[in-house]
C-alpha cells in the first residue's frame, strides 16, 4: 500500500474553478501561455498557490491556444525544447516576483503524450529541464519515455497516474475522444483513485490489469465539476489512510 501521493491538478487555464480546486490539491501545474494562461492568470494562480500552501509548476505545451494544447503538431525537438525553455521561464520570472518557488514541470495536453511515446520528444523536454533548472521535478506519465528520459537526466521523476482518464492495455492515457476516455462519473473515478494509489495498478480498456507506479495524481481543472471531484478525491485518499503531500517533501 503506498503511505502517501501527491495530488495534482491542472490550473490557471482560464476555466474559473481555480479558488475552489486548490484547497484540496498539493501542487498545481500552471498554465503558461501555450495552450492557456497570460501574465495576469499566471499571477492570479500563483497567489492562490501561497495563500492554500500548495506546490506551484509550470505547465508548458505546443503553442497552440486554438485548440487548447490537444492537437499533435509536428514540431522539431528543438523547437519543442524552446517553447518549453521559453514557457517556463514566463512562469518563473513572475513565480519570483511573487516570491513563490516553483517545484516542477509537467507538461500539458498532446505535448505530454508525445512525450510519453516519442524518445526524442522526451529527450529534448528533458534535457531542457536539466539545464534550466535540474532542482525541478519532472512530472511524467507513469512507465514513459518521459519518465526515463527525467530519469537518465538526474531529475527527480515523479511518475503520473490520473483520476479520471482511461487507460489502455500498455498502460497509456486512451485518446480523447474515444469511448470510455473520460470518467464521467465520480464513483468510477474513485474506484480508480483508490486503486491506483493503494494497489498501483488499473483496469485497462480490455479488462487487463496493469502496474502503475503512482507518485502523484492528476485532476484536470477544466472539467466543470474540478471542484467536486477535488474535494472527493482528497477525502476519499485521506479516509484510505493515504497521506497527500506535495511531492518530494518530507513525511
Amino acid at each position: 500500500m503506498s503511505a502517501r501521493i501527491d495530488f495534482n491538478c491542472d490550473l490557471g487555464e482560464g476555466c474559473g474553478n481555480d479558488a475552489a480546486i486548490l484547497p484540496h490539491v498539493t501542487s498545481a501545474s500552471i498554465a503558461c501561455g501555450g495552450h492557456a494562461g497570460d501574465d495576469a492568470t499566471m499571477r492570479a494562480t500563483l497567489r492562490l498557490c501561497r495563500e492554500h500552501g500548495v506546490a506551484a509548476g509550470a505547465h508548458p505545451s505546443f503553442e497552440d491556444r486554438e485548440h487548447f494544447g490537444r492537437r499533435v503538431l509536428d514540431v522539431a525537438p528543438h523547437d519543442v525544447a524552446r517553447m518549453v525553455r521559453e514557457q517556463i521561464q514566463r512562469l518563473r520570472a513572475i513565480a519570483r516576483d511573487e516570491g513563490v518557488p516553483l517545484a516542477h514541470v509537467k507538461p500539458h495536453g498532446a505535448l505530454y503524450n508525445v512525450a510519453a511515446e516519442d524518445p526524442a520528444i522526451a529527450d529534448a523536454i528533458a534535457a531542457t529541464l536539466a539545464e534550466l533548472d535540474p532542482t525541478l521535478a519532472l512530472y511524467a506519465l507513469s512507465g514513459s519515455e518521459l519518465a526515463r528520459a527525467g530519469v537518465e537526466r538526474g531529475l527527480r521523476v515523479a511518475h503520473e497516474v490520473f483520476a479520471e482518464r482511461g487507460y489502455d492495455a500498455r498502460g497509456r492515457l486512451r485518446p480523447r475522444g474515444t469511448p470510455g476516455a473520460v470518467i464521467e462519473s465520480l464513483d468510477d473515478a474513485i474506484a480508480q483513485v483508490r486503486r491506483l494509489a493503494s494497489r498501483g495498478e488499473v483496469a485497462a480498456d480490455d479488462g487487463r490489469v496493469v502496474r502503475l507506479r503512482a507518485d502523484t495524481l492528476c485532476l484536470h481543472g477544466d472539467r466543470p465539476d474540478a471542484a467536486e471531484f477535488a474535494r472527493a478525491v482528497r477525502a476519499a485518499l485521506e479516509a484510505d489512510g493515504i497521506a497527500v503531500r506535495p511531492f518530494g517533501t518530507a513525511a
